[in-house]
């Protein structure tokens, strides 16, 4: 009776194991839990403050379904101050969430037999979205160095490329494309007329002196091939408000905005009323959050690569660490090492299997030292015993 691409969708790994881990701590299980890609940290208390005014202001009705036209205008400005980009409202959706967003742009562009160039490794929700708008995902693998190329994507275009998904800093990885290749891929893609979806969620988290590069800041010429995707669940420790939101031509946005109107209308009024102070309140909890991230980047990779059997990525984003395990003799792939590690050393972490690095594990750093220290000791023992 069920839909056969939805009965072939399996969970995600990583709402998986993150899920297990915590139902092992409810059960009184000491756990040290690497799992989910979001910060540890509270969400400021100026935006708290902000959802609790819209709540006492009566702010509680249905709103525009694409959005608050006060927070498409403070997603304007935020584009305009942190990347150079000018948009207007006309270009903003405002959805439930990153993952949403990224749905809606699958929905509203891809025909059935549509293919997206989608990097590997990269997020897992890439292709099964694309799979489940009818698309086709065409996998691009990645070196070890993790650095997508435009001569790369050159070689996996055909007539039937709809969109290149472009994720810097990428998940799970942690890499940082080149700004001279973002260049390269923006003109690769005016020349062979395709849309680029940038997710630019981690931009802020970038470390030993990497800049990012917003794609759409190129040229006007540019900006009309790019939804250029965030959301305030990274950045501001936001991710249960569930606020994401895309800039790009006004048609794909107004296709995407009468879809939405369909399927789940507005976000939630009080989370957009609180985003709407994330992004025009101070910002200077994302510096804090960011020191705080590169002194537990250092201790997780160092801590990693003084692992007998292990070699760890020098990532240069996000908040992850990805690392190499087919010298550890303990397990057969990235799914037994992850599943063993959690059930016998009570440290959980993602397998790269899903994300399209097999032999690799995803660690987020987004712990308090001291549990990324305990967890580090864990995995040793349990890899040299």
């Amino acid at each position: 009776m069920l839909n056969k691409t939805i009965s072939a969708i399996k969970p995600s790994a990583t709402l998986a194991i993150s899920a297990k881990a915590k139902q092992m701590k409810r059960q009184g299980k000491d756990v040290v839990i690497f799992a989910a890609g979001e910060p540890d940290f509270d969400t400021p208390d100026n935006i708290k403050d902000a959802a609790v005014r819209a709540i006492e202001e009566g702010k509680t009705k249905y709103t525009p379904a694409s959005g608050l036209p006060e927070l498409k205008q403070a997603v304007c400005d935020k584009f305009k101050r942190d990347n150079d980009v000018d948009y207007i409202q006309e270009n903003v959706i405002i959805s439930n969430g990153g993952k949403h967003v990224l749905s809606n742009i699958a929905r509203a562009l891809l025909d059935p037999g549509d293919e997206v160039i989608v990097p590997q490794p990269i997020w897992l929700t890439y292709p099964v979205q694309v799979q489940i708008a009818g698309g086709r995902p065409i996998y691009l693998q990645l070196p070890d160095g993790f650095k997508l190329t435009a001569d790369a994507v050159a070689e996996k275009v055909t007539e039937k490329t709809k969109y290149l998904i472009l994720n810097t800093p990428c998940n799970p990885t942690g890499a940082v494309i080149d700004p001279s290749e973002i260049r390269k891929i923006a003109e690769l893609a005016l020349e062979k007329d395709f849309m680029i979806v940038a997710d630019e969620v981690y931009e802020h988290f970038l470390y030993d002196g990497k800049k990012h590069l917003s794609a759409a800041s190129i040229s006007e010429e540019v900006r009309e091939k790019i939804l250029t995707v965030n959301a305030v669940s990274k950045s501001y420790s936001m991710t249960g408000w569930r606020i994401g939101y895309v800039a790009g031509p006004a048609d794909i946005i107004k296709a995407m905005s009468n879809l939405q109107s369909q399927e789940t209308s507005n976000p939630c009024s009080i989370a957009q009323h609180a985003a709407v102070e994330a992004l025009t309140g101070p910002q200077d909890s994302i510096r804090k959050m960011v020191d705080a991230f590169r002194e537990r980047r250092k201790i997780a990779i160092d801590g990693l690569n003084s692992i007998s059997g292990i070699r760890c990525y020098n990532s240069e984003g996000a908040f992850y660490a990805w690392f190499n395990i087919q010298d550890v003799s303990k397990a057969k792939g990235s799914m037994d090492f992850a599943e063993k590690l959690l059930d016998q050393a009570g440290v959980a972490v993602i397998p790269g299997a899903p994300f399209g690095g097999e032999g690799w594990i995803r660690l987020s750093y987004a712990s308090a030292k001291e549990d990324i220290e305990k967890g580090l000791e864990r995995i040793r023992d349990w890899t040299e015993s």
